[in-house]
Order: structure tokens, then sequence, then C-alpha cells
């Protein structure tokens, strides 16, 4: 008996195996603040250098913070975890820049948890 679509979906499951190992490296990423937070939470990051461990940051939000306040709190949170290995500041008010600094590696960073209600963070590669 013959299986003529054996070939395509084992070549996709290989596909999809693969793709968590996949990095989505970058020397500068930008953390987009949107909402205001309607309770009290915790926003945590997670920085990954190419090839090296990974760092989670984690940030405590207060309610009724703006997405400005937001963004400021996650800055402050960076530069005292990761400050020395990554240049961080607010942009527009409500984004977060994260670029490495001098030789260190390319980088992920990731929001990895957010019990902050009203309050949506994205990160995206520049």
């Amino acid at each position: 008996m013959r299986f003529p679509l054996l070939r395509p979906l084992l070549a996709l499951a290989l596909l999809a195996a693969s793709l968590p190992s996949l990095a989505l490296d970058s020397n500068k990423w930008r953390l987009q603040c949107s909402g205001g937070a309607n309770a009290d939470g915790v926003i945590t990051l997670r920085i990954t250098p190419k090839g090296g461990a990974p760092t989670e940051v984690a940030v405590a939000i207060k309610d009724r913070a703006g997405e400005n306040a937001v963004a400021r709190a996650i800055r402050d949170a960076l530069k005292a975890q990761v400050g020395d290995r990554y240049k961080v500041e607010t942009d527009d008010g409500e984004d977060v820049l994260v670029k490495k600094r001098g030789r260190q590696p390319d980088f992920e960073i990731a929001v990895v948890s957010n019990t902050v209600k009203g309050v949506r963070v994205n990160s995206d590669r520049e």
C-alpha cells in the first residue's frame, strides 16, 4: 500500500521539530507597551544572548500605571539587571529600545508572562 502524503508529512514534521531551535537574534529590539494597568501585576521578560544563558527580568507594575509608566518601569528594571550588556532607553514614551553594547552577541528578548490586566507588551526586532 502506498502513502502519497507520507513524504511531505514527514518533511513537515522535521521542519516543525527544528523551528524552536531557530533563534530570532537581533542587535536591537523594541518593546511596545500599550494600555493602562487595571491592577497590580508583573511582566516577566527573558533576554537570551546568542550562545549564552537566558536572563529573566521581572518588572512590577502598579495599578493605574499608563503605558508610558509601564515603559519606564521596564526600562528601569532592565537597566538594573542587564544594563552593563545592553543600552536601554524609552522611545516615544510607550516604547522601550534595547540594544547590545560593543561586542556583545546578538540576542532575543521575549515576554515570558504578563499578569498586568489591561497592559500588552509586544517585542519586535529592529
